[in-house]
């Protein structure tokens, strides 16, 4: 039977880097690494949340990938 088997995930935060010459939103990111399986989802906000107040641009969201492998 096969199963599938968590790998990692990372959470990529994004700011607000302004607009460009042709009114285009300019999307910059950060990406942290090591997140843990098992957090829950309004934890991780929150904590995400509270890292983007230390960029010097406005924080617009989040997303999380999991990557996973799947074994026989």
């Amino acid at each position: 039977m096969a199963a599938i088997e968590f790998k990692n995930a990372t959470a990529k935060v994004y700011f607000d880097g302004g607009q460009t010459e042709e009114g285009k939103l300019i999307r910059k990111s950060k990406t942290y690494r090591n997140i843990v399986k098992n957090a829950e989802a309004d934890n991780l906000y929150a904590a995400l949340e509270q890292l983007a107040q230390l960029s010097e641009f406005p924080f617009i969201g989040a997303e999380v990938v999991e990557t996973s492998t799947v074994n026989n």
